[in-house]
């Protein structure tokens, strides 16, 4: 089995309008609103530090300094809950400012998700890395990230996260034409194409938003013009990867994930998550449930 490095650095692309979340995130980054009492943007470091990724770099952009503060220390606010007494909710202020090591990059102009990923070239360097989109959670009891970090040790190159979708829905995403390899779960990855019309999909099997990426990526990003929404696109340049082999930073395998992930990208989208995870918690389930019920019987 060849040696390739090991990856320890996790980028999460962080520099959106939210625009579909308007007017709330006129003020507010939309990786700051709550699923329950938690902002999205920390699930998703939560997910990289479980998967063993304590450094951490944040590609950020205007309006989004109250992430930075999120992660940081708020000393008056922990004097105060200390002076309280109220331990439970210092620990819970406390904890974003103790996952792991943050970094922080802005993204100057909104030039695409390749663009973002590009912007984190110095920090990153010549290693691999994971990269997380703060649109797509990932329950904890899955250990996606963690599956795919192994994936990229036995094969090398980038992996990314595949996940079926109904075939009317291949345009919402960008589809991965594959062929399978001696395990169950991870297919070679041949072509990629960003948001087919369905009938021209290469398959059904969509890439969500979990990558482990070779730095060779930073490469083919530089050179990439702009694809579709005028836009650099990750897609193309893994594109691009999934032809090389190894010696030229290839190929590109996908891990065929078939567990629960959770949607925030659009409003609906973010109210079945809220609700799914409200659901989950046993402070909230045994007065949220019975009411939930109630409320739909009614309608």
């Amino acid at each position: 089995m060849a040696d390739f490095e090991a990856v320890t650095k996790a980028v999460v692309p962080a520099a959106g309008l939210g625009t579909r979340f308007l007017p709330a995130t006129k003020a507010t980054p939309k990786e700051m609103l709550p699923i329950v009492d938690k902002p999205a943007i920390q699930y998703v470091v939560e997910e990289a530090v479980s998967a063993g990724l304590l450094d951490v770099l944040m590609v950020t952009g205007k309006n989004k300094r109250s992430i930075e503060d999120h992660f940081d220390r708020a000393i008056e606010l922990e004097d105060a809950l200390e002076a309280k007494g109220d331990d439970e909710r210092l620990s819970q202020v406390r904890e974003p400012a103790d996952l792991a090591t943050l970094h922080y990059v802005r993204q100057g102009e909104p030039r695409g998700l390749g663009h973002a990923v590009l912007c984190a070239k110095q920090h990153v360097g010549d290693h691999p890395f994971a990269c997380l989109l703060g649109d797509d959670l990932i329950d904890y009891r899955d250990e996606l990230l963690k599956r795919m970090i192994e994936v990229r040790g036995t094969y090398g190159g980038s992996v990314i996260a595949l996940m079926e979708v109904p075939r009317e829905q291949a345009s919402l995403y960008g589809c991965a034409a594959i062929e399978p390899t001696t395990e169950d779960d991870v297919v070679r990855v041949t072509d990629l194409v960003e948001k087919p019309p369905a009938d021209e999909a290469p398959s059904n099997w969509a890439v969500i938003g979990r990558y482990v990426i070779d730095p060779a990526v930073f490469e083919v990003l530089e050179n990439t013009p702009p694809g579709r929404g005028n836009e650099i696109q990750l897609t193309d340049a893994l594109r691009t990867l999934a032809g090389r082999g190894n010696d030229q930073g290839g190929p590109v395998h996908g891990v065929l994930f078939r567990g629960r992930r959770y949607d925030t990208g659009n409003k609906l989208d973010y109210l079945r998550t809220v609700v799914q995870f409200a659901a989950d918690r046993p402070d909230l389930a045994p007065e949220f449930l019975p009411w939930l019920k109630e409320f739909l019987a009614s309608r």
